[in-house]
């Protein structure tokens, strides 16, 4: 269970435990591809590159893909770039921004992936800034920083801007007073650099500027090109899933060259694009609020061992769930063996009988599904509920489950049951990224150190007494950190986390 170099263990999102290389006498090792997604601005993008072409990361290990999202006039790549710089065309198959960064991602020969928008003068050490921490862990998020100016035409040339970006002076093309911060800015501060977790904290990962390692975005998969708006969104929710730890990169910065679509319509963007977030996202704010209904991606996945078990106790633990307020739930009822027999001899007893009436039950409901063994993780999914065998539930039964889990603040929570080993309940994030730290066995005892582990009793309704956790390892120190927040900030941080 040796960790790699590359992949050291973060608690939770506590990536300030790295110790990216100091200036002196580093020498880079990862090769970087900045991926542009454009439609149309020659101009803004003729000033991204001039920018790209002063940046203080070895020009040998830096490569910009332009990918050209069928611009008419098509795009063109001005004589002021980097050295190697390449210009590719998106398919006719698809069409916006995360097709087009699929686009690139497909034709990088970088180790880091670092997306920048075609409107971005960044500063000189912007590219060097986020390849530090990626040369300190491989599943590192990377949010770069920018401020928002008013672009008027014409205001500059190319080799205005090379020039002040080669001089260190990137800061004195545009007046701070006259910018604007990026929304994110707040819940960074408001978090303490993103270091205090919270699992909403993916929703700062959002276009502009952001870095990846290359395999771990495909291991995610990319951007979900079926999204034309929200999919940088989505795809932050996906990396977090993964285990990601998001990183802040307040030390550098990037003027955004005008105000973008988003900001200029936001009620109109967010009407357009939040049923289609929610969808895909289950932490997405609107799942709290919407009427009972089936989910794309459900906010949990239970897997119940009904082997042997009568028809009634499945019931009595599947119909609380479903009818009511734990529905966003998708339920797998394991049953060890195929389907049941359909023969004379056993149409009324004997072997069959109790799972025929399960699936006659359920073999209509949508949100059930009748397995002869357990699925394997949903990694889209963030909590996976396993049961041993059918409990009597509650209405809510599993929402204070989860509850507990958010306020210990685990990865693992054990739910004690009479008379059987304890129910598990997982956060996906935390065993993705005890998978992709160790090599194999032993989750448990990862994800108690990384994450932290609970018990909670009280899940079954047979169950007297009260609801109580215990959280895990190291909750004196979170206790010490949340004591710095009121209740103020954390109202605030909500308000910001649901926008």
């Amino acid at each position: 269970m040796n960790d790699s170099p590359k992949r050291p263990r973060i608690v939770r999102n506590d990536y300030m435990a790295l110790r990216p290389p100091a200036s002196v006498d580093w020498r880079p090792s990862l090769a970087v591809s900045v991926v542009i997604p454009a439609y149309g601005g020659q101009e803004k993008l003729d000033l991204t590159l001039a920018a790209l072409a002063a940046q203080t990361y070895p020009p040998a290990l830096l490569e910009v893909i332009v990918v050209d999202d069928n611009s008419a006039p098509p795009l063109r790549l001005p004589e002021l770039r980097p050295e190697h710089t390449r210009l590719v065309a998106t398919t006719d198959e698809s069409w916006g921004s995360a097709h087009a960064v699929n686009t690139g991602a497909g034709h990088a020969d970088g180790q880091v992936i670092l997306r920048l928008d075609a409107d971005m003068v960044p500063y000189r050490d912007h590219v060097e800034a986020q390849l530090r921490w990626h040369h300190t862990a491989d599943y590192l998020a990377v949010l770069g920083h920018k401020r928002f100016v008013e672009w008027e035409a014409g205001r500059f040339t190319p080799e205005q801007v090379h020039e002040k970006v080669l001089a260190g002076e990137a800061q004195a093309l545009f007046a701070v007073e006259d910018s604007r911060p990026h929304w994110i800015e707040n819940v960074i501060a408001d978090t303490g650099g993103l270091v205090q977790h919270h699992p909403g904290i993916f929703r700062v990962f959002v276009g502009a500027t952001n870095s990846v390692h290359r395999d771990f975005f495909k291991t995610v998969g990319g951007l979900d090109t079926d999204l034309r708006l929200g999919s940088d969104t989505e795809f932050a929710y996906r990396l977090a899933q993964a285990g990601a730890v998001f990183v802040p990169e307040t030390t550098s910065s990037a003027w955004h060259l005008g105000m973008p679509q988003m900001v200029q319509k936001w009620d109109e963007g967010r009407h357009q694009r939040v049923p289609y977030i929610a969808q895909r996202v289950p932490l997405h704010g609107m799942r709290r609020t919407a009427p009972p209904r089936a989910w794309r991606v459900p906010l949990v996945d239970i897997a119940i061992d009904i082997k042997d078990a009568a028809a009634a106790d499945v019931d009595a633990c599947v119909a609380p769930v479903l009818a009511g307020p734990d529905g966003d739930a998708r339920i797998t009822l394991v049953t060890g063996q195929g389907p049941a027999p359909q023969d004379r001899a056993s149409i009324l007893a004997g072997n069959g009988a109790q799972l025929r009436l399960v699936e006659e039950a359920y073999g209509a409901e949508a949100r059930v599904r009748i397995t002869a063994e357990a699925p394997a993780p949903d990694p889209a999914v963030p909590y996976r509920l396993l049961l041993p065998r059918p409990v009597p539930l509650r209405p809510g039964s599993i929402g204070r489950l989860i509850a507990s889990i958010e306020r210990a603040d685990a990865g693992l929570v054990l739910a004690e049951l009479p008379g059987a080993p304890p129910a598990r309940l997982e956060r996906t994030a935390a065993f993705a990224r005890a998978r992709h730290i160790t090599d194999g066995g032993g989750l448990d005892q990862v994800v108690a150190g990384i994450w932290g582990a609970a018990r909670f009793t009280g899940l079954a309704a047979a169950e007297a007494g009260p609801t109580v956790y215990e959280p895990g390892p190291p909750g004196a120190a979170r206790r010490l950190l949340r004591r710095f927040f009121d209740a103020r900030q954390r109202a605030r941080l909500r308000a910001l986390l649901r926008r």
